[in-house]
């Protein structure tokens, strides 16, 4: 449907319905008809821990801003899989819960014993090594437990035609094997927090280390000579700002190399006109409550200026319960930054500041979740994370709903039999419609009516946007 003008109420209580915008389009999938069902996914900021893929990119971004250094090798801007780290729940560093005491030994005495294994069906002469220098084991998703005062055997290659046993854990590479000897002998070197030395005295216990919070690794302090600067700005869209005003073309500019070198279109094609109408008008009316954000809600564009030049644009709506993403543009000389993740997750901790002030908006909204098409699957990756029930309009952890969405593409996450659409439209005739510049009850416009066609039209709509917006917003027929 054609949304003219919509509070952000309004638009609230329809994208938690499953609909979304496109410039002033608004758009629902027909989930059981489509080949590809569509599922609206929201992000709990609030509990959001960063995994270790998304930590490089904000530390990547960091190493860039200070030396103006540059990640060699490969940049793709989402991962299409996460790696296997980020798959293990609750991204802790393992060497925070770890016992050091109880299996420091144990786990030094099995590592030596593997290595020396190696050594020897290498034909290569057996380095004596003290225990003592050895790793400790990282916990590992593939080792099974993830009990973290359990010692971790590794065992040797599997012998010339014997294949490897699947009943024990895989071999790891040997720069693991390097990185666990360095970080068992800093935990021997300092297995407390307490200084080295055999006269040392037992302080108090120490608080277990903690990770540290996104914000933390996005605003950590820079050198004051520092290579770059990187500044993040939100400006109002619609009505349009006189900062939004002021770098349009510039702005512009930026999505037309976006789209001729990301989607490969043709120079002429992303006019001026196609830009304003895709990102930059919005149906939302702006609101400036004063309980509501000091930006105040409705559509705008978070610009990324680095060294006083745009080089990504998120484009954004606030709402009163959630920050939504609408879109994400960037200049592709920069694609080594991984914007698309970064953008994602400084949306995420600009959320989390909102909520600072206006404690019921908590959620970031990622748009759709397409669980069939694996390049859109990169949205699950941004955990705790919830998909909306097509049928009863329920949020359900996004966990629980993959198994499902494995054996079909269509899926009814509520799991309650009897639960049903408790915001579906209950009297029609209540649905509020503009017609001949006048507001009627469509119980009203009906009998003036002829054409059965146009009561399922507008049956169809009411069950679509719910009974509230129904009463609410205004439904036009000519």
């Amino acid at each position: 449907m054609w949304a003219h003008s919509m509070t952000v109420q309004d638009y609230q209580d329809l994208v938690d319905r499953g609909w979304r915008r496109s410039g002033k389009y608004v758009y629902k999938p027909v989930m059981n008809q489509t080949c590809c069902p569509q599922y609206t996914i929201r992000c709990r900021s609030l509990q959001f821990q960063p995994s270790k893929s998304q930590k490089k990119v904000l530390k990547k971004m960091l190493k860039f801003l200070a030396k103006g250094e540059v990640s060699k090798g490969h940049c793709e801007d989402e991962p299409m899989e996460p790696p296997l780290e980020d798959a293990v729940a609750g991204d802790v560093a393992f060497i925070s819960k770890l016992d050091v005491q109880c299996d420091l030994k144990k786990l030094g005495d099995s590592l030596k014993e593997s290595l020396e294994r190696e050594d020897k069906e290498k034909g290569k002469p057996v380095k004596k090594e003290d225990p003592k220098e050895l790793i400790q084991a990282q916990e590992r998703g593939e080792w099974g437990s993830g009990e973290p005062s359990r010692s971790v055997e590794v065992r040797s290659a599997p012998q010339p035609g014997k294949g490897a046993d699947l009943s024990k854990p895989p071999c790891r590479k040997a720069k693991e094997i390097r990185k666990e000897r360095k970080r068992l002998k800093l935990m021997q070197q300092n297995p407390a927090g307490e200084p080295t030395g055999g006269q040392a005295q037992r302080g108090p216990k120490t608080e277990p280390h903690q990770p540290r919070s996104l914000e933390d690794l996005i605003f950590e302090s820079l050198p004051e000579n520092a290579s770059h600067k990187l500044e993040v700005r939100v400006v109002r869209s619609s009505p349009p700002s006189s900062q939004f005003k002021a770098t349009m073309l510039e702005s512009y500019q930026v999505y037309k190399r976006y789209q001729m070198v990301i989607h490969n279109h043709s120079p002429d094609e992303p006019t001026v006109s196609q830009f304003t109408g895709f990102l930059c008008t919005s149906p939302l009316e702006p609101e400036n409550p004063p309980n509501g954000p000091d930006c105040g809600y409705g559509s705008f564009h978070q610009q990324y200026w680095l060294d006083g030049k745009i080089i990504a644009v998120g484009v954004i709506d606030i709402l009163p319960h959630c920050v939504s993403s609408v879109y994400l543009y960037y200049d592709p000389d920069y694609s080594f930054l991984s914007l698309g993740v970064y953008s994602a997750l400084r949306e995420i901790a600009f959320t989390r500041q909102l909520h600072e002030k206006v404690p019921q908006l908590s959620y970031y909204y990622m748009g759709f979740y397409i669980h069939s098409c694996p390049k859109m699957r990169y949205k699950g990756h941004y955990r705790p994370s919830d998909l909306l029930c097509p049928e009863t309009y329920v949020w359900v952890p996004i966990e629980q709903c993959l198994p499902s969405l494995e054996n079909s593409k269509y899926c009814r996450f509520n799991q309650d039999p009897e639960a049903a659409d408790e915001g579906c439209s209950k009297d029609p005739d209540r649905l509020r419609v503009f017609h001949k510049k006048a507001i009627v009850p469509y119980g009203v416009y009906r009998r003036q009516q002829r054409d059965p066609s146009e009561d399922a039209a507008v049956r169809q709509y009411a069950s679509l946007v719910g009974q509230a917006c129904a009463e609410r917003m205004l439904l036009f027929r000519s």
